[in-house]
């Protein structure tokens, strides 16, 4: 009877490993239009388009300043980094609401030159030279990997990873580097996104 039941256990214990084997093959980073970033935030440098329906004395162009804000007749300064133009506009509103009625406030990023560091990839680690390079629609992991200089002569390169934030929340993705450089296995050749970063391991000696 002992032996009966070490070998249920044996046999439940097999199928859990074939489970969570199963769960982790698909850990695979989601497909998305990567050349659109999902919602644009406010960055130091920007350069702002603020209209004030029917109050022309309101409309500015104004920088976002190193302090992150802008300056704005009536109200004075206002937060405007790491705000969408949506949530500037509605904060504009409510401040301007004091002194005008009904104000209908757009804002419009006329120069976005915060953007060059959310569109950037990134590789950092075991590879001959680290970069931080501009999105370029199409890219994937291996011309990441190749525009490095490849792996380094210390890197565990199956061992790389892939890491993507993803609805305000950063997964990790598994890159079989060795892999995909030695033998052509491109199933994890991902295809990656604006602001994804690649790290590569050393081995541990």
């Amino acid at each position: 009877m002992k032996k009966i039941a070490w070998l249920t256990q044996l046999i439940v214990l097999a199928f859990a490993l074939v489970a969570c084997a199963g769960r982790t093959t698909g850990n695979i980073p989601p497909v998305a239009d990567a050349g659109v970033l999902a919602e644009y935030r406010i960055g130091v440098g920007d350069a702002l388009q603020i209209n004030v329906w029917r109050n022309p004395e309101l409309t500015v162009a104004v920088p976002v300043r190193p302090d992150g804000k802008i300056s704005m007749p009536l109200i004075g300064d206002v937060m405007a980094a790491n705000l969408t133009a949506t949530e500037l506009s509605e904060g504009i509103t409510k401040s301007l609401s004091n002194y005008v009625r009904s104000p209908q406030v757009t804002v419009i990023v006329a120069n976005p030159s915060s953007s060059d560091f959310q569109r950037r990839v990134r590789i950092t680690g075991a590879v001959k030279s680290p970069q931080s390079l501009p999105f370029r629609e199409g890219m994937t992991v291996l011309d990441l990997v190749l525009m490095a200089g490849g792996p380094s002569e210390f890197a565990s390169a199956n061992k790389a990873k892939l890491y993507r934030k993803e609805n305000g929340e950063v997964k990790v993705y598994p890159i079989r580097l060795d892999d995909l450089i030695s033998d052509g296995d491109v199933k994890t050749n991902y295809p990656l996104m604006p602001s994804d970063i690649v790290t590569v391991p050393e081995r541990a000696f």
